[in-house]
């Protein structure tokens, strides 16, 4: 039974939306989104909130209603709040700055890593060791953020590179000698 599916998709202040076939269209204070419509689901607009349906009951359908319910969702809250995320450098020398639409990193490799943003995403150095991805696209959010922390993923023994705020990383114990004294 899809419990998220059957919850609304409340609509703030602000934001319009146009049901057509196959996609839902939002227009708010950040820009305009699409979500899809799957394939047995409708929309309904009722007051300041969005109902999708299933047109018949199947555990298929169940799982379009909640996956339809939650890109609807982010859509909306993209589009008002806008989605965030974190990332911190970990070590000696490690250093991120922004120059025009670049993002220089300096990670320990011989030559600084520049990376090209995207247009549809906004990228803050609010100190030399944290990186803010923000967005109205969660997935393109996750995505740009998941980029930046590729180039030095933490390595388990000093936990040095890059990683999400708030990611628990677990140290490893140093490696043991083979011929000990």
């Amino acid at each position: 039974m899809s419990r998220i599916g059957k919850l609304p998709v409340p609509l703030p202040e602000g934001v319009k939306v146009n049901i057509q076939k196959g996609k839902l269209e939002f227009e708010g204070p950040k820009g305009k989104m699409t979500s899809p419509l799957l394939p047995g689901i409708k929309a309904e607009q009722q007051d300041n909130q969005i109902l999708l349906k299933k047109e018949e009951d199947s555990a298929q359908l169940r799982s379009y209603q909640g996956l339809c319910r939650t890109l609807a969702f982010n859509a909306v809250t993209g589009i008002t709040k806008g989605f965030s995320q974190q990332l911190e450098i970990v070590g000696v020398g490690y250093r991120a700055k922004l120059q025009d639409k670049k993002l220089e990193l300096s990670l320990g490799y011989s030559r600084p890593i520049v990376y090209d943003i995207p247009e549809d995403i906004e990228i803050v150095v609010e100190k030399p060791t944290l990186i803010t991805v923000k967005g109205k696209d969660k997935q393109r959010v996750g995505e740009v953020a998941q980029k930046i922390r590729s180039f030095r993923k933490p390595e388990p023994y000093k936990l040095k590179g890059i990683r999400y705020v708030g990611e628990h990383l677990i140290k490893k114990e140093r490696k043991a000698g083979v011929g000990g004294v």
